[in-house]
């Protein structure tokens, strides 16, 4: 899959050509590639090609993909960034070695509690909603302290940092303002004692903004897989 490994390798020349800018070391920060609605042979290439890091949104799709590439699993760090809905964190607790997405302290509780003994602490992120949409899922800012320092308190959970999908902007200076609000939290809440090391924002539109804000993950899809197409 020549294409893939080319879009690979472009997308990590942003990154690096972000973090100089940025007066940053490259390996700062991660990229996750977004594997969603795409088949396991495109993680398998990606894996070929270096990738170890892969993001997915929908349980199902992911627990068949995670299952088919079972030869590759102690090399492969599966990440959970789409809506947890209640009844499906049993298998995501089970199975993930990440999760972004956790927007309410239930769904932290539910994973605290169904998260294998014999796996270690599962690493999560708290969803914040920057932009303050009612279509998108995360904490407000105001409550994110109150609710990070709940989460941070609960077993076989290892509160890692923030995540937010802010709404589409123009140009880079738009697309930086909402990653700067999370950065700013984010040191808000290291400053209040917790021991956080990971911001993940941006994605194939604005990794370059989100790496200039302090990104230690970006997730890029498209720029890497290709357009998605839903339709199966």
């Amino acid at each position: 899959m020549p294409d893939l490994i080319y879009n690979l390798e472009a997308v990590r020349q942003r990154i690096a050509t972000a973090a100089h800018t940025a007066g940053r070391d490259a390996r700062s920060v991660m990229l996750l590639a977004v594997s969603k609605t795409f088949p396991a042979e495109d993680v398998r290439a990606a894996h070929a090609a270096g990738q170890r890091e892969f993001g997915e949104n929908y349980v199902q799709e992911a627990l068949a993909k995670i299952e088919s590439l079972a030869d590759l699993r102690a090399s492969l760090e599966w990440h959970f960034i789409g809506p947890l809905q209640s009844n499906k964190t049993r298998p995501v607790a089970e199975h993930f070695d990440w999760v972004h997405s956790v927007d309410r302290l239930k769904i932290a509780q539910r994973l605290s509690e169904q998260r294998p003994a014999n796996l270690p602490p599962l690493n999560v992120c708290l969803q914040v909603n920057v932009s303050g949409e009612a279509s998108k899922s995360g904490v407000g800012v105001a409550e994110a302290v109150e609710v990070a320092q709940e989460i941070a308190a609960l077993p076989k959970l290892n509160l890692r940092g923030l995540m937010s999908i802010p709404e589409p902007a123009g140009d880079i200076d738009a697309q930086r303002a909402p990653h700067r609000q999370l950065r700013e939290l984010f040191e808000r809440l290291r400053d209040d004692g917790l021991e956080l090391d990971t911001l993940s924002m941006g994605m194939s539109s604005d990794l370059e903004a989100a790496v200039l804000e302090g990104a230690t993950i970006v997730r890029v899809g498209t720029a890497i897989f290709g357009a998605r197409d839903y339709a199966h």
